[in-house]
């Protein structure tokens, strides 16, 4: 089966209309202070106007508390949540009594612990990085071969290695930000180019 994709780290509205045409299933708002892909929740929710309706708006968070979260499914700023900070079973539990939207939740794939953590996460869903989300930081593939779940495979993946990526691991999705970037931007064609090598057709 082929993979989801999803693009992450747009900011710009010309990146959510490059998006619309290629039609990833996914693509990624970051709400993580600091990070140069951060956005407003007002700059999202302009983004998500833009979006095609086929398109899922997942937003990125690092220990916000949960009620912010919800907040931001429930105006339909996003429509899932991807949790970067650790955040415990007792975190999830306190985000599902907010709301029933299914939770994708991140893991630092880089020893065996992180690995069983991901493993036995009650998270919908979980997505294996080599390190903070967006460092382009590819992961140890090996590793990643006998995982018992599916996931999102997120690490330095670009449109020169991700079709080598989705033959060795058969990820559920592929997750890509510094790899689709040129000068910190995205790029469209790089954007283009990685959607064509996931799915094996010709960059549009």
């Amino acid at each position: 089966m082929m993979p989801k994709i999803k693009l992450c780290g747009l900011t710009r509205e010309e990146d959510v209309l490059t998006a619309n045409r290629l039609k990833p299933e996914y693509v990624g708002f970051v709400f993580v202070p600091g990070s140069r892909r951060f956005v407003t929740v007002d700059r999202a929710r302009e983004l998500r106007r833009l979006l095609d309706s086929d398109i899922a708006a997942v937003g990125v968070f690092l220990c916000e508390p949960p009620e912010k979260v919800a907040s931001l499914l429930w105006e339909g700023v996003i429509d899932l949540p991807q949790l970067h900070g650790g955040e415990d079973e007792r975190y999830l539990s306190r985000l599902r009594t907010l709301t029933d939207r299914p939770v994708l939740q991140a893991f630092r794939a880089d020893t065996e612990r992180r690995l069983r953590d991901a493993a036995n996460s009650t998270a919908d869903m979980v997505l294996l990085d080599s390190g903070a989300g967006g460092s382009g930081v590819p992961l140890d593939w090996n590793t990643l071969r006998a995982f018992p779940r599916p996931f999102f495979l997120a690490g330095g993946l670009d449109p020169n290695n991700v079709a080598d990526a989705v033959a060795s691991l058969r990820p559920y999705a592929v997750d890509v930000s510094s790899g689709i970037e040129t000068d910190g931007r995205k790029d469209p064609e790089k954007m283009s180019a990685f959607v064509a090598a996931v799915r094996g057709e010709k960059a549009l």
